[in-house]
């Protein structure tokens, strides 16, 4: 075969191979033809592209990205210094823009999640911070999500991981709590007793109404002493008792 034939065969076969491309089901190619991005975005699977450089193929990854963010050193509104860190978990939806808008979307929503979170941190007092993570999470988000939307970007989630406080502020809040929980203690307490004698007095009336519950009582008194291993038991004699027996003695004196 003509040496020049096979010469145009074989540039021919590195002509097709230089033009195929292979995009994987999780991401998309943004064209650049002569350093102009075309409209349309290719993948998945095998697309074709202008050989010899005419074509540039940019790779965008439209998976979920997990996004550490590194612990800031957030002063709040109450004047307490605390370290806050947290995650957030964001993907790119229109690649074309993460592409042409930004230089790096990864490192410039970063460094907007790292001065979001000292500022919106840094507006709530201590206790609001401890307490009301979930509103904090969902002001992080909607503050990330509506400057990186321009980007391509979507926030999904934004998550408070860990507030770490001075050691002052630790021992102080323990302090705290435990004097809180002295405090349930004692109301706990105090209530118990106002039941109690609130009992003892409803017990009390109906003795007096009642006189021989009272003996009653007496009587089951006296059979709980006798249980104890004592060699003596000392008990008085009931009132009733030496009535009945005064009452005796006045009729036979009549």
């Amino acid at each position: 075969m003509d040496p020049i034939v096979l010469f145009f065969i074989g540039l021919c076969v590195l002509t097709i191979i230089s033009s195929l491309r292979i995009i994987q089901e999780y991401e998309r190619g943004v064209i650049f033809r002569l350093g102009k991005a075309l409209q349309q975005v290719k993948g998945p699977g095998l697309i074709f592209i202008m050989p010899y450089g005419i074509d540039r193929v940019v790779k965008v990854d439209l998976r979920v990205l997990t996004l550490d963010v590194p612990a800031q050193d957030v002063i709040t509104r109450d004047n307490v210094s605390v370290k806050v860190n947290a995650v957030v978990y964001f993907q790119v939806t229109n690649a074309r823009q993460a592409t042409l808008a930004v230089s790096n979307y990864l490192y410039a929503t970063s460094q907007l999640a790292q001065t979001t979170l000292r500022s919106v941190c840094g507006q709530q007092d201590l206790d609001q911070l401890l307490s009301a993570r979930d509103r904090i999470n969902d002001a992080l988000k909607v503050i990330l999500d509506k400057h990186t939307e321009p980007w391509g970007v979507t926030v999904n989630l934004v998550e408070v991981k860990q507030i770490d406080l001075p050691t002052e502020m630790q021992r102080a809040m323990a302090k705290q709590a435990e004097a809180e929980r002295e405090r349930r203690a004692k109301v706990i307490h105090a209530l118990g007793e106002q039941e109690a004698a609130t009992k003892l007095t409803e017990a009390a009336n109906v003795m007096q109404e009642r006189p021989m519950s009272l003996q009653l009582r007496y009587l089951q008194t006296l059979s709980e002493i006798a249980v104890e291993k004592n060699s003596t038991i000392v008990f008085p004699i009931p009132i009733e008792f030496m009535q009945l027996v005064d009452s005796l003695g006045g009729k036979k004196h009549q």
